[in-house]
């Protein structure tokens, strides 16, 4: 009997009916699943069972949530920083050292491209519209609908695995990536210049992240997120075989 690799999906916490509890967006696991990957949630465990926890996984997917705490790049928070979740933070920023250690397949969304860049040294850009400026509003709370447009560099894996350099996404975020770490690049930039994608410099590292919410899209008739998640799962694949 064949297998689907398992795939490890973070997760946040939040207070609900007066109970803390796990709590990870569907459209995660559904993406995950509809890619014919098995998708496990990991709570926001320490770091050393994190660790422990993505040894037999085939894939890691960094979702999105709370803003990063600034002490973890150097910098006092912004006024407009939200509250952070220090044992999320701690817990994925242990994750994304090990995928870049172990080479796992890994697809970082939103603020899962902005840990990746923390944990191998970037920074962030705290709030775009009082740092950045620019023309786009970033944050129009519109999460299924395409709302401007990305420029991808066409020498980029992203842009093969997409099958376009011009795409427009959703978006919903106030922070993004500023100085980008050792070992990535940055692949992908919004009409007004924020970064929109950034992917592993070694192409024996499957690591793609991106600010948009590819989970929100993929029945809309545009492939570009499907596409994204199909070559995750056959990255995922491939490393499940090794």
């Amino acid at each position: 009997m064949t297998f689907a690799p398992f795939v490890l999906i973070t997760s946040t916490t939040e207070t609900l009916r007066d109970l803390p509890r796990v709590l990870v967006n569907e459209a995660y696991t559904d993406a995950i699943a509809a890619a014919g990957l098995i998708p496990v949630v990991l709570p926001p465990v320490s770091p050393a069972v994190a660790v422990a926890a993505i040894e037999d996984i085939a894939g890691l997917v960094l979702t999105g949530g709370e803003d990063v705490d600034p002490r973890h790049f150097g910098q006092a928070p912004h006024p407009a920083t939200g509250t952070p979740h220090a044992g999320r933070d701690a817990s994925e920023l242990a994750l994304a050292r090990r995928a870049l250690d172990q080479r796992i397949p890994t697809l970082a969304i939103c603020r899962g491209a902005q840990i990746m860049n923390v944990a191998l040294g970037g920074t962030l850009v705290q709030d775009i519209p009082s740092q950045h400026g620019g023309t786009i509003n970033h944050d129009p709370h519109r999460r299924t609908q395409r709302v401007h447009g990305v420029s991808i560099d066409a020498s980029s894996r992203l842009a093969r695995v997409l099958g376009a350099t011009s795409i427009v996404t959703n978006s919903s975020h106030h922070q993004s990536i500023d100085a980008i770490a050792p070992g990535l690049r940055v692949v992908a930039r919004s009409e007004d210049g924020v970064v929109e994608g950034i992917e592993a410099s070694d192409e024996d590292w499957w690591m793609i992240g991106v600010q948009w919410h590819p989970e929100e899209l993929t029945d809309t008739p545009e492939d570009w997120d499907r596409r994204l998640f199909a070559a995750f799962a056959d990255a995922v694949r491939e490393a499940g075989r090794d």
